[in-house]
């Protein structure tokens, strides 16, 4: 069988992105083969192919991947052919503890994706997608879903009546939203958009603070939470936010530190850290079994993703720079 599939050169770049046809292999012990029919755009599927990260060797990108099982190999119980499956970041962390360090073994980075139509790959690659949900709702889930939960769920567990402080409204941003709304806590939010903040005041934003025209707005969700400073704060931007973010936390609380959108380096007060006893936590989405608790939570809460357009697996270049642009809410998806 022949699947269509995208590839980008090592070194990466638009412009070395080619459309293809691939043999796709039968399942051996423990794999399946998923005809796929979506993919969502992550930060770091962008830095990929636009050659930030430059892969090391021609690859087929795309991390996360969503379709039906067609095709099931001896020892598998876990699928059936007609399941929907959505891919796992690493397919290697089942549970517990991290046990990678960097992206040798993440699809569409140190392996190769989804951005194709069908795949065979060990079983371990998949979850069972959350039921009701499309293709392309379930595609949302592989990175920026689970590195929300994770950072809200899986360290200092966010709890009803706290205060999460989060960061533009990216794919990452809307979950945490979604996810922080759900147990009862309250949200502070930030934009440089004010059509944006008016959206996630819709979506259930306790507090929404323009960035451009406050920006000290650290301080000022310190202020919005009695002056205590927050709970949690999901920090997307990286190297020119921090400083915001240790401004905005209380004494004790914690700062996830997931993006690197304003840089990757930056100069903090390292004294003001300690004595406020911050707890600095670095997220890298999350194993396998915290991905299937997750979509249990999303089943039982009846979420819903925010897709803010779909373009087609062909003009997946289109969708990195209509991402470039910053203009969209929530995730960009491929549908084929």
């Amino acid at each position: 069988m022949e699947s269509k599939a995208i590839f980008v050169n090592a070194g990466g770049g638009f412009n070395t992105v080619t459309t293809e046809q691939v043999t796709v292999k039968n399942p051996a012990t423990d794999e399946i083969t998923v005809r796929l029919h979506a993919n969502s755009l992550n930060y770091h599927d962008y830095a990929v192919v636009k050659g930030l990260w430059a892969p090391s060797e021609r690859r087929i990108p795309m991390a996360d991947g969503a379709g039906e099982v067609i095709e099931v190999g001896e020892n598998v119980t876990e699928f059936k052919v007609g399941d929907s499956v959505v891919s796992t970041f690493f397919p290697t962390w089942e549970n517990g503890e991290p046990i990678v360090d960097g992206f040798s073994t993440v699809p569409g980075d140190g392996i190769d994706g989804y951005a194709r139509e069908y795949v065979t790959s060990s079983s371990n690659s998949f979850t069972k997608s959350p039921k009701g949900w499309s293709h392309v709702e379930a595609s949302t889930l592989t990175t920026a879903a689970l590195t929300a939960w994770r950072a809200l769920m899986c360290f200092n567990t966010i709890k009803a009546g706290e205060t999460v402080l989060l960061q533009g409204t990216g794919g990452v941003s809307i979950f945490a939203l979604q996810f922080a709304k759900m147990v009862g806590a309250k949200v502070i939010a930030t934009s440089s958009s004010e059509q944006k903040l008016e959206r996630l005041i819709e979506m259930g934003a306790d507090h929404v603070i323009n960035y451009k025209t406050e920006p000290n707005w650290g301080k000022r969700a310190k202020e919005l939470n009695g002056g205590v400073g927050v709970d949690h704060v999901v920090e997307i931007g990286g190297g020119e936010t921090l400083e915001q973010s240790l401004a905005a936390v209380r004494v004790g609380g914690q700062i996830s530190l997931i993006g690197i959108l304003s840089g990757q380096t930056c100069e903090i007060n390292i004294v003001k850290a300690f004595i406020q006893q911050v707890r600095l936590q670095g997220v890298l989405v999350g194993s396998r079994s915290q991905q299937q608790e997750m979509i249990k939570a999303i089943e039982v809460n009846q979420i819903k993703p925010v897709v803010d357009k779909v373009f087609s697996l062909e003009d997946m270049v289109g969708a990195f720079e209509y991402q470039e642009s910053n203009r969209h809410f929530g995730k960009i998806c491929l549908e084929f």
